[in-house]
């Protein structure tokens, strides 16, 4: 499991009320990551560290979530693109690949509509469009997201677990070091959610691009996990069908952290899409 970012302070950028932290890692073709609900900019570290040696990597915290806090306003999924493109211009960057995870798909999509010019490529990663079809439900995800949120620490910790990890690599897994581990790529423990999710979670309820998708321009890679109770596959497959010559891929062991839990799988899979992206028209 990779460990948490330096702890340096980032780069900073005041827009709209709030001071967006960004880090830069890496040299190369340039790529932004948009997190999703309660994860700091730490949560694609695995990315970073597998990808910076070929690319530059842009990270950020969300607003209202780790350093860059005050929110300063209302969170939005349009607000969250906004502040996608406000990092990118304090970077210097004209266009970059985009990777949105959860939450930050849609965000990623957004800014791919209001922007086109400035988006190479999406990778949308078990993610959605429609927010209020997100987490169906079924009795797995009730379970884990009641425990998630009552009882002692180390009770909510390992169900928030079975909300993002596979249930096969759980069973062999000693949950509590699984747990910490996570929490230090999150960036936060696992059973303190930031303040600000309960608006992101509001955000995600609110945000429907799916009549939008066929405007989209820039290459795209779907990807999913089989076992996901939040994005399932179904969510993930009416996206990549939304947008014209997107790619889908669904892998049958992972979940809702599949970046985390298989970084080297998805740090191949980036790349290639990356390349692909990139090659001349025709």
């Amino acid at each position: 499991m990779p460990a948490a970012p330096p702890a340096e302070f980032p780069h900073v950028v005041d827009h709209k009320g709030c001071p967006l932290a960004y880090w830069l890692v890496g040299g190369g073709p340039p790529v932004l990551f948009i997190q999703g609900v309660g994860v700091a900019a730490a949560g694609c570290q695995p990315q970073v560290d597998g990808l910076s040696d070929r690319f530059q990597m842009l990270t950020f915290d969300n607003r209202g979530i780790g350093r860059s806090v005050p929110a300063g306003g209302p969170l939005s999924v349009e607000q969250m693109a906004d502040d996608a493109r406000a990092v990118m211009d304090a970077a210097g960057w004209a266009s970059a690949h985009v990777v949105g995870h959860s939450l930050g798909g849609p965000a990623a999509v957004e800014l791919a509509l209001t922007h086109p010019g400035r988006v190479r490529s999406l990778a949308l990663l078990c993610t959605f469009a429609t927010g209020r079809k997100v987490g169906p439900l079924s009795w797995r995800l009730i379970w884990a997201a009641s425990r998630s949120q009552l009882g002692p620490r180390r009770v909510r910790r390992r169900a928030f677990l079975e909300l993002i990890w596979s249930p096969d690599a759980l069973r062999v897994a000693d949950r509590d070091k699984l747990a910490d581990e996570v929490s230090a790529v999150f960036g936060r423990d696992l059973a303190d959610p930031p303040a600000a999710t309960h608006d992101q979670l509001k955000a995600m309820k609110g945000c429907d691009c799916a009549s939008r998708l066929g405007e989209v321009r820039a290459p795209t890679l779907v990807l999913s996990g089989a076992h996901d109770p939040i994005a399932p596959p179904a969510l993930g497959r009416a996206l990549a069908a939304g947008i014209t010559g997107a790619r889908y891929v669904e892998w049958a062991d992972a979940s809702h952290a599949a970046p985390v839990q298989f970084p080297d799988r998805t740090n191949t899979l980036l790349a290639e899409h990356f390349a692909r992206a990139d090659l001349p028209a025709g």
